[in-house]
This record gives structure tokens, sequence and C-alpha cells, in this order.
């Protein structure tokens, strides 16, 4: 089946996986690399902006092995407290008294920039999160020619054309003309979800005035995904084109920033979107720039159908394999296909994966939280098993209010100890049981090797029940004492000819490292 699926979505074979060419971190890191997520959805410091936070966390980050950091989106929201996906105005970053503010959510433009350097001066790259498709919190309303359309069905029209009035004037009048003279009218929208003249809300597709309706260029998700919310860019209007370029060299050029994570790119005109990011490339310094896309499915064949799409230009976050976790840390589940139907089985360089975000937080849009059952055992998969690129959940690692385990954050902290110094090398797969897989990393001439058991728990009585898989660690280490990450107390030696028996409680999961390595 799979075999299958990577033949038919494959791109052309002259086209190496994005992971594979682009920069995932500093030139000079030897490591492995890795990105954190360095926000939840509602993220909030008590005694600090979250700029400076991050600034302050920098040197840890750089202790555990981080690469790069996604940070939220730097531009203006709607109002104070706007994450950025409320898009206002991309060109103020905190700078402008606009929307009742002028920091943005996360601080100040000042604050940002010297983060960010702090951050490159510690080897740690930036990701941009750019929220391109649509924009929220017009200055003004003008009159709109509309047909409202079904939203379960978008190429459904719903009724006769109308006129109605759009928040869709965005004047920026506090910025001045600052860096981007462009004003936004009703003819650089495709559509808008509400008419303020009758105080109705639904889904209606601008018309007339040369309007070229939705985009066929996206996903086909209820007909045509083109509409997601606030008022929706119309990608293929010039003067749009030519300030989404400016931005994006403006906005790394201004920050340091090293590359982007693409929001809601289901619902973008990817003709446009893969002329941009070559664009962004062509800037002296910026061939290698990291590029990775949000399209959420956990259906394979979609994503796999927008990978091909993008010509290995850019990353994909594995959603499947993020779904894959979710089950089964919430019922039966054969840990043997744990890894079936992703991005990371079919196209490993092209995908970052993950094990939750701020979407998938309990509560937001696409509420899909991997329990703590089963949380450390997905880290150790993306983390220490090879293949891709992972990317930590700062709600999983910093105490916060939404979504904290001590239990889990310990237990990671432990697992980015391991993938700094342990998960090098070739590596070999045991799936052995339903409730219990397991995977050798070979190590190499100069870095360290790891033996990893994953176990899920069972309805059988015996809480303390183990497991254990009979795994070779390889010639470099016949008749070496293996040590528990986990628990230090537990030892297994291998044989004269490199195996071991390796074991882990049931529901859990131990790392098990040469003891002559476990100093690290």
């Amino acid at each position: 089946m799979l075999s299958t699926l990577a033949a038919r979505f494959q791109t052309d074979r002259n086209i190496p996986g994005s992971l594979t060419w682009m920069s995932l971190g500093p030139d000079n890191n030897s490591g492995n690399a890795l990105m954190i997520q360095f926000f939840t959805w509602d993220s909030a410091h008590p005694d600090m902006s979250w700029w400076k936070h991050f600034e302050h966390e920098v040197p840890q980050l750089s202790a555990l092995g981080v690469t790069q950091v996604w940070l939220p989106p730097p531009n203006k929201g709607t109002h104070k407290k706007g994450q950025g996906y409320d898009a206002y105005d991309l060109w103020d970053l905190g700078e402008f008294h606009q929307k009742g503010t002028t920091n943005t959510r996360w601080g100040s433009k000042e604050e940002l920039l010297r983060a960010i350097s702090v951050a490159k001066q510690h080897g740690i790259d930036v990701l941009i999160d750019a929220v391109l498709n649509h924009k929220c919190g017009g200055d003004r309303t003008e009159t709109l020619s509309v047909i409202p359309v079904n939203d379960a069905n978008r190429l459904e029209e719903i009724g006769p054309t109308r006129l109605i009035e759009g928040w869709t004037v965005f004047d920026f009048s506090a910025r001045g003309g600052k860096y981007s003279q462009f004003r936004w009218t009703q003819d650089h929208f495709t559509g808008i979800d509400w008419d303020h003249r009758t105080r109705k809300r639904g889904i209606y597709k601008i018309v007339g005035r040369d309007h070229k309706g939705w985009s066929p260029n996206v996903d086909n998700e209820r007909g045509n995904y083109d509409y997601l919310l606030g008022a929706d860019v119309d990608f293929r209007h010039p003067d749009v084109q030519e300030d989404m370029h400016n931005w994006s060299d403006w906005i790394l050029q201004t920050t340091g920033g090293a590359g982007f994570r693409l929001d809601a790119v289901k619902h973008m005109d990817r003709k446009f979107l893969l002329q941009w990011i070559k664009q962004v490339r062509r800037r002296d310094g910026r061939s290698h720039a990291f590029m990775v896309a949000e399209y959420w499915s956990p259906k394979i064949r979609r994503v796999l159908s927008w990978v091909n799409a993008f010509q290995g230009q850019t990353a994909f976050f594995d959603v499947p394999l993020h779904d894959n976790f979710y089950h089964a840390s919430r019922g039966p589940f054969d840990l043997r296909r744990i890894l079936d139907n992703t991005l990371l089985k079919v196209r490993p360089y092209d995908a970052v994966t993950f094990v939750d975000n701020h979407d998938t937080q309990i509560g937001q849009s696409l509420q899909s939280w991997v329990g703590a059952s089963f949380k450390l055992q997905a880290y150790a998969l993306i983390l220490l098993r090879g293949g891709g690129h992972p990317c930590v959940f700062y709600g999983d690692l910093y105490p916060n209010d939404e979504c904290y385990d001590a239990s889990i954050a310990q237990g990671l902290a432990l697992l980015l100890r391991a993938r700094r110094n342990f998960a090098y090398g070739p590596s070999k797969d045991y799936l052995e049981h339903r409730s219990c897989i397991g995977f050798v990393r070979m190590g190499d001439t100069s870095r360290g090797s790891c033996v990893v058991l994953i176990s899920k728990g069972t309805q059988e009585t015996g809480a303390e029940r183990s497991r254990s898989i009979r795994m070779k660690v390889g010639e470099r280490y016949i008749n070496t004492d293996y040590i528990g990450l986990f628990e230090p107390s537990n030892r297994v030696k291998t044989t004269a000819d490199g195996w071991g028996t390796f074991t882990c409680r049931s529901g859990s999961l131990e790392v098990w490292i040469p003891s002559i390595q476990a100093a690290r």
C-alpha cells in the first residue's frame, strides 16, 4: 500500500527532499538539528514580554540542542491580545499605535529584534510565522457585490447577487506608509464572512469589478477551500503579489529570520505560493532558507498531493503521524503500524514531525491532544529514531496554564539530552509486538548510540508488567553494559555477537545507552 502511494505521489526523482538541502540551523552545527515551537495558544509570561522571555531562555534552548525556533506571528493583530493569526498589518511588528496598542501581544519590535540577535549568537535560527492567507480588522467598510455560498460546498451558490457592507478597507493610517504604501480594498480579496449592513454571518464570494471568484489552485475540501476567515486574500492580483514579495524580503532583512513557517497553505493559491518561496531564495545568502508548510489533514494522500505540488521547495508538518499518536493515546492501537500512512514513512526528507502544537490543544479548532499515556513514547519516536525533522512543543516542555504536565516535561528533557548525545548512526526497527516496539541507533565513529523500547499499556493486570525485545546493537557494542536513562538502576549486557534483551515497563518507555557514554 505505502509503496504504491510513494510511487504514485513521489516528486520527480531529480528533485531531492527539502530537508536534504534546506538549512536546519546554523552551518556550524555538527549535531542533530532540532526545532521548537516557542509558544502555546494563550502564551503569556507574568513578569516580562514574550520576546524577552524567549531571549532569556535562549541559552537553555541552545544547551538542549535546539537549532531552530518557530516563533508566533510577529505582526499586529486586531487587538492587544491578538496572537497574530488575526493578521491586521504584516508591516507592524510592534512599532505603530494601531488597534489600541503599539506592542503586539508578544512585545515590541525592539524586543523582537534583540531576542533574534541573541538567538543567532547562540547558534539558533529563528523562523517567522507567515500569516498571508487573510486579513482581519479592516479600518473602514465599503459596499461589495457578493454571492452567498454554501459553507459545506463553496462552489454552490445559495442566493442571488446582492450588495453588502464589508470591512475590506485597510488604511494603516498610523503607519503612514512607512515600509509599504499599499492600501487594501475589496479589489484585493475573494470573499468575506460578515455583512455589516444586515449584521449577518455567512460565506460571501465577492463578484464584479474584475473579480475572478475563488482561486482554483487551493484544496478541494468543501468543494473549494479558498476561504478560511476574515477577508480572504486574492493572490492573483498583481498589487497583492508585489506587496507579499516586498514583505518577505523586508521581514527577513529586518529581523534576521532564517525562513518561514507557512500558515494555512491549503487555503492559499499554491501557484503563487510556490513562486513566492522561490523568490525568497533568490536573495544572496538565502538559497537554503528553511520553509515548512502547515497543510492540515490526517490523510496521507492529501498531504502527498501538496508535497508533490511544491516540488521539494518546502517541508510539511507530518499531520498523519500526529494523528496516529493521538489515536494511540486514546485506545487500542497496534504499535507495529504507528508509522503507517505517514509522511515520515513515505517522504521522510519532507517531514517535519511533531507530537502536539497550539492548534491541537484542548479547546482549539483542531483539538487532538496526545494524551500523557503515550506522549513520551511519541516524542521518543520523533527525537531518537531518525528521519524527518522533529519539532518540540513549548507547552510540553515549559510550565504554563494550558497543557503543562511536570512528569512529561521531565521526561522530555531526558529525551532531548538523548537526542543531543546518543541518537546517531543507522537505525534498525524491531516492530515485534502489538503493544511494544523498539529500535536501535548504531552510533558512528565519534558519536553515541542508543536502544529504545516503546510500550503501550494494555488491559492486562499488573501495572508493573515489563516488556522486552531482543535487539542487535552491532559489533562496536559487543559485551557492553547498557543502562536505562529513565531508570538508571536497570542494566543489560550484550553478548559477544552484539545481541541484548532490552526491557521497559508496560505502558512506558526506556532509552538504553552504553554505560561508557552515560556521563555525557
